[in-house]
């Protein structure tokens, strides 16, 4: 079968340091990423030292501002990378994602003090990040969670697990929402602890159907005290906070669901181009060539729609409904090309010689993380017609 190289993304960028920053992130995508991502994602190892080149390379902090060790880049440029990326391991691009998440609530509500203090390592010191939300009993219902942080003195004291953390086990600092007050989301603060703080731990990973380098656990909090001066905005505002973050987050997910689905669009093109049945390419078959150009038509659909989000968000307009939209199609096309890539491959499909079965299982997740695909059409459906009857 011949090699036919997949063509690079033709992306309009608005700068030309935006062309060379997404030069750069294909080169090392190419060179240390891509070739090793499906014997590492086979045996579950994760990839800190992609995280540290990527850190070292300017890439863990782009969208933050350059003061603090940020890349001064709007969003439309960070999604794109974080695109890039995904296209070559989602471990990695959802990485990039989930530490941006980890970093957005110091960036956005810390004092000028804690983002002196704390932000240029967690932007390009090195540090990653994982994002402390979800629970055992509360995951869509986020507003319900349970871990609780107590006042003693000038320090606080929390208590509780959490689950399905991204990085749990191996960041070096978490942004944790607890409850500080009474019920509900108004009883909700926000909090950076350090990684290795005292009475901090991590359950053994899940075992998961994808993602298998990407760490994902419970971790629990028994009695971690940490100073006042590491609350993040004032108490009770934590929920406001989360969900700020998640608007922002569920844009990288929809980039990252756009980066796997182009993945597989490129391996299934590569494949019906060069397997020959009755005595010519597959890809001269109608049926297969109008499923091709289905695949290419919603990858670019949701690329447009994430993009127009993320428009909306560096011009500082609303973008909440955006985002849930582009987080519900791209997710959903994801999951939609990588079965037809499969299909495409046939038996070959459902091999591992083959990516295409990996990015199906990738690809499922997406649906989930960030607010289920059921929760962001609530969230659109209340943007369209208001909040539902009681």
């Amino acid at each position: 079968m011949p090699d036919r190289a997949p063509q690079p993304v033709d992306r309009q960028l608005p700068t030309d340091e935006a062309r060379d920053l997404i030069s750069l992130v294909r080169d090392i995508a190419q060179r240390e990423i891509a070739p090793k991502a499906a014997e590492e994602e086979d045996a579950g190892h994760f990839p800190r030292e992609i995280f540290t080149l990527l850190s070292e390379s300017g890439l863990l902090g782009l969208p933050y501002d350059s003061e603090y060790g940020g890349g001064d880049q709007p969003y439309e440029v960070y999604l794109q990378v974080l695109e890039e990326l995904a296209a070559a391991r989602l471990t990695v691009g959802l990485g990039v994602s989930v530490h941006s998440l980890a970093c957005h609530a110091l960036a956005n509500y810390g004092t000028k003090e804690q983002q002196v203090e704390h932000l240029p390592d967690m932007l390009g010191g090195g540090l990653l990040g994982a994002y402390c939300l979800s629970e055992p009993a509360s995951g869509s219902d986020a507003a319900s969670l349970r871990t609780k942080a107590v006042r003693d003195g000038d320090s606080w004291v929390l208590d509780g697990t959490k689950a399905w953390i991204t990085h749990g086990g191996v960041a070096d600092f978490c942004t944790v929402l607890a409850r500080t007050g009474g019920e509900g989301a108004r009883g909700i603060t926000a909090f950076l602890v350090p990684g290795d703080a005292e009475g901090l731990s991590a359950a053994v990973p899940e075992k998961k159907m994808g993602m298998k380098g990407s760490p994902t656990a419970q971790v629990h909090f028994d009695g971690v005290r940490i100073p006042d001066g590491r609350r993040i905005g004032e108490e009770g505002q934590g929920f406001a906070i989360a969900l700020s973050a998640l608007d922002s987050g569920r844009l990288g997910i929809a980039a990252c669901a756009v980066g796997v689905a182009q993945a597989a669009l490129d391996e299934a093109v590569a494949y019906a181009t060069g397997r020959e049945q009755f005595g010519r390419p597959i890809a001269d078959f109608q049926g297969l060539r109008f499923m091709l150009a289905d695949m290419a038509t919603r990858i670019e659909a949701g690329r447009s729609l994430y993009l127009t989000a993320a428009r909306l968000r560096d011009a500082g307009r609303p973008f909440a409904r955006q985002a849930a939209m582009a987080k519900l199609f791209c997710t959903d096309t994801a999951m939609q090309v990588t079965i037809d890539a499969v299909q495409v491959l046939g038996g070959y499909g459902y091999t591992a010689d083959f990516p295409v079965e990996r990015y199906m299982r990738e690809a499922k997740v997406l649906q989930i993380v960030e607010g289920t695909n059921q929760i962001q059409r609530m969230v659109i459906a209340r943007h369209l017609a208001g909040p539902e009857s009681r």
